[in-house]
């Protein structure tokens, strides 16, 4: 029964490959003939299937960018680079499809000190931080298992030091692992998808405009209240929008 269950899984994701892999394909064609929103429709097929990849992601964007749909092009760029961090590539079509936009948002500098921890905390992604700590805990059984088994002092001495720094490894790589973690979960990046947006003083549409936004910009939500959504512009100003004229681009 169990075989059967396995075989049959198996089979199943076996034909959505092989359907996934069709679809690309046929994408393929069709942008490469310049039918770019067929290209699309079979794009957005695959991302129906449940499948999510960079590559994928990448070539919507340049599809919509393609057609100058700026809003969707820089949201699967933003979408791609979230899979596919700092790929140069992806920056670059990034960067054009950016410079397209009305919104021209100052970024507030960070200080030295967000800026080390930043890249020290983005080294890895938090799974792969975890990855590490169990590869240190593992690399510490081992040494002090040669710790007890070695004869020599000499040797004793330098399995000891070095079970000593891989636990030390093992629970800074948790504690970084962590903050890795609690980063992505408040980092809920989005994009501007209606021609031009009036941000709110508060949840409600009579209340006070703050500012305008337009197509294409990404903001940063920082809370929810029913239909409406409080996010913050690179340059530090918040307020309130609806929640229909964003998409979230963390909705894999």
């Amino acid at each position: 029964m169990k075989f059967l269950f396995s075989f049959f899984i198996f089979f199943i994701s076996f034909s959505v490959f092989a359907q996934n892999n069709d679809l690309f394909e046929k994408a393929t064609v069709a942008y490469n003939a310049s039918e770019y929103e067929q290209a699309i429709g079979y794009y957005s097929e695959i991302v129906e299937n449940g499948h999510h990849s960079a590559n994928l992601y990448f070539n919507l964007g340049n599809a919509h960018y393609k057609l100058n749909e700026i809003a969707p092009s820089i949201y699967y760029y933003e979408k791609a680079l979230l899979l596919k961090p700092g790929d140069s590539e992806i920056v670059n079509n990034l960067g054009y499809a950016q410079n397209m936009t009305i919104d021209a948002v100052k970024t507030v500098p960070i200080n030295k000190l967000s800026e080390v921890y930043s890249k020290i905390v983005s080294l890895f992604t938090f799974d792969q931080w975890a990855y590490l700590a169990i590869a240190f805990m593992i690399l510490f059984v081992l040494l002090y298992i040669a710790f007890y088994s070695f004869s020599y002092a000499s040797q004793k001495r330098v399995a000891f030091i070095s079970a000593i720094l891989s636990i030390f490894l093992s629970l800074i790589s948790v504690v970084l692992g962590f903050m890795a973690y609690n980063d992505y979960i408040n980092d809920q990046p989005a994009i501007i998808f209606v021609d031009e947006v009036r941000v709110k003083t508060e949840p409600n549409s009579k209340s006070q405009e703050i500012f305008r936004l337009h197509a294409g910009t990404k903001v940063q939500v920082l809370e929810e209240l029913n239909e409406w959504k409080k996010v913050q512009i690179a340059d530090g100003q918040t307020g309130w929008l609806n929640s229909e004229e964003i998409k979230l681009l963390k909705d894999f």
